[in-house]
This record gives structure tokens, sequence and C-alpha cells, in this order.
């Protein structure tokens, strides 16, 4: 079940907590710190009920539950010993539309109350939607434990510091950049702290700050998401990710990257993938020229780099065009994290003088022209598609010889990848490599192969 977690401000809204024995006590001091207006129904209650309700803290009314009690109350909180008493109050609040929790009774509950850590007004709320509270209580002291003494008092000089700002400062990308520059900063009370002078001075003109140049509103960034894996992507790609207010991103950047952009950030796919295409390349266009001309800053967020077959040069000559500014920010290719993943150079010395990349449509066009006759080249074919017979045949009319060394790999440089290694001659017999896979061809890649048995004698001898 998904659940939304959500920070509710309760400050004199009416609260109905039903019961005022061990379990309703165990709910009265999270109650109370919200400020809400508590009235408590209960025949019998505790010494603490009591007591509060005759300091005029609670309001006690002496009886047993009656639906009525439930009418102008914003939440409902159920903590009887009476599993048909929950259920008759659940069911009223569902009919009055007032969410409700029953305490330890799954089935009558809208909301769960998580297991809280709190350092002033910072808050982390554990829930495991009422499958197991003791997991939650273990994972709060965990984090209690971790969490310093002092953050919520930093915290609130943080906050202070954050007013102050948004009073000198107009909104842009410098403002927001400067704030997500402080929360990695310390901040101390003093007139003369560092953090406090970086804060109040002046923006420049050109948004230089010690992070470096900050996003343009209105400025499109073809930005290279690398092979999937964050840690390789460049720290310019991390800062504009960050910052962006819009990504258009390929069907491949997976979700770990993503996440690396600002709450708040609109986050689009724009993938195309296997063929399947969910939006032509024309719409992508009219996004990024759309965004950009409504001041906003955009990333255009593509797998690997942005400049290896990623159809940068309609993207460009349509920004162009239309006069959007833009800048391109490279990034790691596929082909790079797959001769990463199976540890040899591309461009061996005493292999492979020259490098040929090209996509799998390409190697196998007859309407384009052939590659080049270079049996000391390293090829390596981008989205080699699922059957390679075709390629293969292409490849041996050439005069390339039947033992050529060929590796697929799969998912190069993120988790699950997979390497399979052959032959030409049996490049079309396998099983079909998993998609992203790259295809790279040569004898710079020949000593990928030699433990496995089964071509390792076909390559002994270069031919």
């Amino acid at each position: 079940m998904s659940m939304l977690p959500i920070f509710l401000k309760l400050i004199g809204r009416r609260c109905l907590l039903v019961g005022a024995g061990n379990v309703a006590l165990e709910k009265l001091g999270s109650l109370l710190k919200t400020e809400l207006r508590l009235t408590v129904v209960a025949p019998e209650a505790r010494e603490e009920f009591v007591r509060l309700a005759a300091s005029g803290e609670i309001v006690w009314i002496q009886r047993r539950f009656e639906a009525a009690d439930l009418d102008g109350n914003f939440l409902v909180i159920t903590a009887t010993d009476s599993s048909e008493v929950n259920a008759s109050v659940y069911r009223g609040c569902v009919e009055r539309n007032i969410i409700c929790n029953s305490v330890d009774d799954i089935p009558n509950c809208d909301f769960y109350f998580g297991s809280v850590v709190s350092r002033g007004d910072l808050q982390i709320a554990i829930s495991t939607s009422g499958e197991s509270p003791a997991v939650a209580q273990r994972l709060r002291r965990e984090i209690e434990e971790g969490l310093p003494e002092d953050l919520g008092a930093w915290l609130g000089h943080l906050g202070q510091l954050r007013r102050e700002m948004l009073d000198i400062h107009p909104r842009g990308d410098g403002r927001k950049a400067l704030l997500h520059q402080l929360a990695q900063r310390s901040v101390c009370e003093l007139q003369h702290c560092p953090s406090r002078k970086l804060a109040i001075r002046p923006i420049p003109a050109d948004s230089e700050t010690r992070v470096g140049k900050h996003v343009r509103p209105g400025t499109v960034y073809l930005v290279g998401a690398g092979p999937g894996d964050p840690a390789l992507l460049t720290v310019k790609a991390v800062r504009l990710i960050g910052l962006a207010e819009v990504i258009l991103h390929d069907d491949l950047v997976p979700k770990a990257i993503l996440e690396l952009a600002s709450p708040g950030t609109e986050i689009v796919n724009v993938g195309k993938r296997c063929g399947k295409k969910n939006i032509t390349q024309e719409e992508i266009n009219a996004l990024m020229v759309e965004h950009a001309r409504a001041n906003r800053s955009v990333v255009r967020l593509k797998s690997g780099d942005p400049l290896i077959f990623g159809r940068a040069t309609e993207e460009i000559s349509a920004l162009s065009e239309a006069g959007v500014g833009f800048e391109i920010v490279p990034g790691i290719t596929s082909a790079f994290a797959a001769a990463a993943a199976i540890k040899r150079s591309l461009t061996d010395r005493n292999s492979a003088s020259n490098l040929i990349f090209s996509t799998g449509h390409h190697a196998q066009s007859h309407n384009q022209s052939p590659l080049p006759q270079l049996e000391d080249a390293t090829r390596v074919v981008y989205m080699p598609g699922r059957d390679l017979t075709l390629l293969a045949a292409e490849w041996l009319d050439e005069g390339l010889p039947p033992n050529f060394p060929c590796v697929l790999v799969s998912r190069a440089g993120q988790r699950g990848q997979e390497v399979h290694s052959t032959t030409l001659a049996a490049l079309g017999g396998g099983e079909p490599a998993i998609a992203p896979s790259l295809l790279i061809a040569g004898w710079a890649v020949r000593d990928v192969i030699a433990t496995n048995d089964a071509v390792a004698d076909l390559i002994a001898v270069k031919s």
C-alpha cells in the first residue's frame, strides 16, 4: 500500500481521543505537543487525564463514546481495548470524511503514527504501515544515535539565516544555489560567522560563487548522464541536475540519477527505446524551447555522452533556430564504461591502431557507406540489436576472419552488468544480450575470452 508521508499543522484544530487508559496515554504527549484542541471521551480515565482536564488543557467527557462526539473534529484517535468500539468510531469517521487512527488496529486506520526522531524543528518519522512498530522503534534508536544533539539548534540558526536571505536576495538561480550551499556548512549565531557573511553578501550578476557558475534561466543544458552509475557523473552534471527547474531525460537514465534533482523539479521522461516512441524528436525539441522561453533552466539529460549517437544535432539545430541559449556538458559514453567493465584498452598499441564507433542500424544498413575494412581496428557498435546474424554475415563478407573476437557487454557500469564473449562466426548464434547492450569487436579484446574454453582455441592465432 502506498502511503503519503506528510506533516500536519494542528494548532487550534479540534481532535477527539476515544479512551483514556494506558493505550491512550501513549499518544497523549505527542498530541498535546501540536497545540491542538483535545477532547477525550471515556467513562474512566487515568490520573494524568484527570489532572489535565482539571487544569483546562483538555476536555474530558466522562461517559461512553457516542457517534455525535465525532461532529466538528478534524482528527480522531481511538485508543480502547474494544475492537467493537474502534470499528464503530472508524465507521462514523468514514461517514463524516474525518481521518481516523485506531491504535494497534490496522483495518480501522486511515493513517499511522510514525516513530519520530526530533531535533528541534527537525523531525524524522519512520513508518512500517503498521506492519511492525518494533522495527520502526529500532530504526528510530539507530537514527537517534547517529544525529548530533545540537542539530536542532543548528537548524534554527539556519532557518533564521534563510529568512534574512529571502529578504535580501531576489528570487533566482543564484539564491537557490546559495541556499543549497549553506545547507552544507556550519552555522553559528555570531555576526561574524562565515556562513552569515556568505549569505548576506551580494550575489554577483553572473551568478559566480564558490561553487562555480550556476544555471542560467532560459538556457538548455545538454548533459551527459554517463552509463548509469551516479558516481560516474561529472561534477558539473551533478550540479546542473541539482539546480535545474526542468529535466527532460532519456529512458535509460536510471532513478538513482534522477533522485539527485531538487524537490519541485519537473522531471519528464522523453525516452525512445527499442524502436518504441512515446514522443517524437520534434516534440522533444518543442518542449526544450517552450520551457526555455518560459525562463526556466532546462537540463536535457541524455544517457552516455550527448554527442555520441544521441540525436544532439537535431536538438542543437532546433535550439539555434529558436534563438535559445544552450550549453553541452560531456558524459562518459557507454563504450568507455564497457571497456572498463572488461578491463581492456580499446586502442591497445599491439592490436588496434584504429577505433570505429557505429550503431547497429548503421552497421547493417546497405544505404550507408560500409565500415573501413581494417582488421586492426577495434569496432564498437552501439545498440547492436538482439539478432546479430546479419551484422556477423556482413562483417564476414567484408573479409574479417571467423575467429575475430567479439564481446557483448550489457548494462555496462550498472548493477546487473553482464559480459558475453564469442567469435564473429558464432556471434549470431547465442542468446540475445540484455538491453541496453554494446558490442566490442577486435583483437584488442582477445584476452577477454581467453578463459572461455569454447572459443579460446579459435583465437589463439590471429588470422
